[in-house]
């Protein structure tokens, strides 16, 4: 079974012969990541270290020495009266994926090519409107708003399209919409305005024979079955405590499948290295026992999260030994 195959299964529950998994090195991926390149003929007003423009129009800006991506300090969409003139980026432009079909063609171990593209319902709607409109939009301008979404979902089924007739296995992207406690949006609101945005993006990926992939950390339990009806398939998420695995399994176990690291705010800060081994095992039996749905992961910026590299190692090793033989249970 090929590592494209081992993902496959995991996500669609079919029976994998292991975990499939994401891992640093020396354990390796099964996953052969991919990206769309930037508009050829769009040139940025700001490019430099500490401020660059991106394709939307907002402009990102950091301190020396800051190691984020920044923040964005200018809100192309302020004002609802610019939008019928707003220039979306055009995801349909060919020589966008001159270097992914490259990319793609150079899949010699036959991994899962998993392709980011543009779908951010949340993180980018903050960019442009502003971090006040974008959580105050569906009291104040609700009609404004599904209009701004429709056309943010147009541009991912645009890049759905192109990527698709290159030979990508999935498509993946971020939208984190939780509080440490609570969902950021209250649930029906969430599913008035995005549930159904990510139904057409996702179920236009399935008609691509694209398989869904979204990040989203906090606590959003409570809208997993949303965006199973909207047809996700693979929610990633890097903290799962303040859920609980076992509430989580109950929620979406089965249905969803679960691409986890050990949680990075909680047992890999707080915990040992024989409660890491102990916490990546439970997320196999939890979420990986329906003949699939869990693929084992690790956080790619341990410094970040101060993540001890004897515990990383631990959970890695774990991931790979059980995982290697949970499948081959009697």
């Amino acid at each position: 079974m090929t590592a494209r195959d081992c993902v496959r299964r995991a996500v669609l529950f079919e029976g994998p012969e292991r975990v499939p998994y994401a891992l640093p090195e020396p354990w390796g991926t099964d996953f052969h990541m991919v990206h769309v390149g930037p508009d050829p003929d769009w040139t940025p007003r700001f490019d430099t270290p500490l401020k660059r423009e991106d394709e939307w129009g907002c402009v990102w800006e950091k301190l020396p020495g800051d190691k984020t991506m920044g923040q964005v300090t200018t809100h192309p969409l302020t004002d609802y009266a610019q939008l019928d003139d707003f220039r979306f980026p055009d995801y349909g432009i060919p020589e966008r994926y001159a270097g992914t079909r490259a990319r793609v063609a150079d899949n010699t171990d036959d991994k899962f090519v998993l392709a980011h593209f543009p779908l951010s319902l949340i993180h980018r709607l903050e960019y442009l409107r502003g971090h006040e409109g974008a959580w105050t939009d569906a009291y104040v301008h609700p009609g404004e708003l599904g209009r701004l979404l429709d056309r943010m979902a147009d541009v991912a089924v645009q890049a759905i399209d192109r990527l698709g007739d290159i030979g990508v296995d999935g498509v993946f992207s971020c939208d984190d919409w939780g509080l440490q406690d609570r969902l950021m949006v209250q649930p029906d609101t969430f599913r008035e305005f995005w549930k159904p945005r990510y139904r057409r993006v996702y179920r236009h990926a399935h008609e691509k024979g694209l398989l869904t992939f979204l990040h989203s950390c906090g606590y959003i339990i409570d809208i997993l079955p949303d965006l199973k009806e909207a047809e996700l398939d693979v929610i990633q998420m890097d903290q799962q405590q303040n859920m609980g695995l076992e509430r989580l399994d109950a929620a979406a176990g089965g249905s969803l499948c679960f691409w986890c690291p050990v949680d990075i705010q909680n047992t890999m800060i707080r915990g040992s290295v024989a409660d890491v081994e102990a916490y990546a095992r439970r997320l196999i039996d939890t979420f990986g026992k329906y003949q699939g749905g869990f693929i084992a992961k690790w956080y790619p910026d341990p410094d970040a999260v101060r993540h001890a590299p004897e515990k990383i190692e631990a959970m890695a090793a774990a991931f790979i030994e059980y995982g290697g033989a949970f499948y081959a249970r009697p």
